[in-house]
C-alpha cells in the first residue's frame, strides 16, 4: 500500500485519501477548517476491502491544510458549499463526489498500471472505478453506483 500517495484508503492513519464513490452526508458551517462537508467514507466498498479500523471523519473543508480530509481553498469552500446547501435545499436526496486519483483517461491509466505493475489490486481498483470516471465523462449525469459483496463497485447505465 501506498503511503499518502495515489490509492484507496483502508486503514485509520494510511495518510490515504479516499478514491471512490461517496455523497454528502453532513454539512458543517462552523468548521475549525472555514467550512466543511463530510463524505460517507467508509462506504460500503471500504468496509468490506480495509482493515478493520477505517477510518472516519473525512470532510471536503477550506483551510488548504489537513491530515487525510480533502482540503480547499477557502474562496473555493465557499463557492461549493453554497452550491452543494442549494442543491440540498431543493430536495435532492444525495450530492455526489467522486474521488479519482488523477483524470483517469486512457493515456493516465496506461501510466498507472505501467507504475504500479506489481500491485495487482490497486490496478483492479483503478480499472474498476474508471468505468464510473468514463461514464460520468461521457454523459455528465449523476451516476447510478452499487456495490457487490466483493466491494466491486457496479455502475449502471
Amino acid at each position: 500500500m501506498l503511503c499518502g500517495g495515489p490509492g484507496p484508503k483502508r486503514c485509520e492513519g494510511d495518510m490515504q485519501i479516499p478514491e471512490g464513490f461517496y455523497k454528502i452526508i453532513l454539512f458543517n458551517p462552523v468548521s475549525d477548517y472555514h467550512l466543511s462537508m463530510m463524505i460517507n467514507y467508509p462506504n460500503k466498498s471500504d468496509k468490506i476491502l480495509g482493515c478493520k479500523r477505517p477510518g472516519g471523519l473525512i470532510f471536503i473543508h477550506g483551510n488548504c491544510v489537513t491530515i487525510g480530509c480533502i482540503p480547499i481553498t477557502d474562496d473555493m469552500i465557499k463557492e461549493l458549499y453554497l452550491i452543494c446547501v442549494d442543491v440540498k435545499s431543493g430536495k435532492s436526496a444525495e450530492i455526489p463526489v467522486y474521488i479519482f486519483p488523477f483524470r483517469l483517461n486512457d493515456a493516465k491509466m496506461k501510466e498507472l498500471e505501467t507504475l504500479h505493475k506489481d500491485d495487482r489490486d490497486l490496478i483492479a481498483f483503478w480499472r474498476n472505478i474508471k468505468t464510473g470516471y468514463d461514464l460520468f465523462e461521457e454523459t455528465r449525469r449523476p451516476l447510478n453506483v452499487e456495490i457487490d459483496k466483493a466491494g466491486s463497485y457496479i455502475i449502471k447505465r
